[in-house]
């Protein structure tokens, strides 16, 4: 078992250890982890133990239970999390899938910025990548995109076409990572001229950033990126109830 804080109720430490497993690659996304038994004789708790400590992952959402199957590790889908504040198509068509384009992938050293929000030490390097999305050949999306050296280096060297349309399960398949979840942030501001340039914009014009920090299943970050958009492209639309 991980090392726990020993402050913890013993569900709360087995919860944390089983989502420590998951990000280690012990059980893959989609994969069924052990049963609840099986949990019960590892941990040398009693099985209610073992269904809180379950309850705890199933309600932050890194498992799901499948009646008569067992419990999986589930599999979080972002492939439209972006587009649902950006317009794709005209209004009467449906939603269509963004295409990607990979200007640069480099080894850097990050900012302090950077390093904070990736938790890396001094001496670690970063990789950075710019990524346009596009709906047919209009750039929707400018993303700038970094991650620790340290565990995502293969995507230096790999195939461009392996790293799209989408990048998580480029990160599964190629450096064992999974994101589980992320933080989100969104803001106006006006375009840089590196921004302004790869968007098809003016510098100054007025763009939404958006901001995600993507974590696994430890909550350990595996990626922040920084996506500009053009905010006359820019939709808000949410159901109050």
């Amino acid at each position: 078992m991980n090392k726990a804080d020993p402050r913890l109720p013993r569900y709360q430490q087995i919860r944390d250890d089983i989502a420590a497993r998951i990000a280690k690659g012990e059980w893959k996304a989609g994969e069924a982890i052990a049963t609840e038994a099986e949990l019960s004789t590892t941990y040398g708790v009693a099985i209610g133990t073992i269904r809180r400590a379950i309850d705890e992952l199933a309600g932050d959402g890194l498992i799901e239970r499948a009646h008569g199957r067992g419990m999986f590790v589930r599999r979080a889908d972002f492939s439209s999390s972006l587009f649902r504040f950006f317009r794709l198509g005209s209004g009467d068509q449906p939603q269509l899938v963004p295409q990607s384009r990979i200007l640069s992938r480099s080894l850097e050293t990050p900012s302090t910025e950077i390093r904070d929000k990736l938790l890396l030490a001094q001496t670690q390097d970063a990789v950075r990548m710019i990524r346009l999305r596009l709906d047919g050949g209009r750039v929707l999306l400018r993303e700038e995109i970094w991650l620790s050296a340290a565990l995502f280096r293969p995507i230096l060297d790999i195939d461009l076409e392996q790293l799209m349309p989408l990048l998580y399960p480029a990160y599964e398949r190629h450096c064992g990572r999974i994101v589980a979840r992320a933080k989100e942030r969104l803001q106006v501001e006006t375009a840089s001229k590196e921004v302004a340039a790869d968007l098809g914009a003016k510098p100054g014009d007025t763009v939404v950033r958006m901001e995600r920090l993507a974590i696994d299943h430890a909550d350990m970050p595996l990626e922040w990126r920084i996506s500009h958009g053009l905010a006359d492209q820019f939709v808000y639309e949410v159901d109050v109830h």
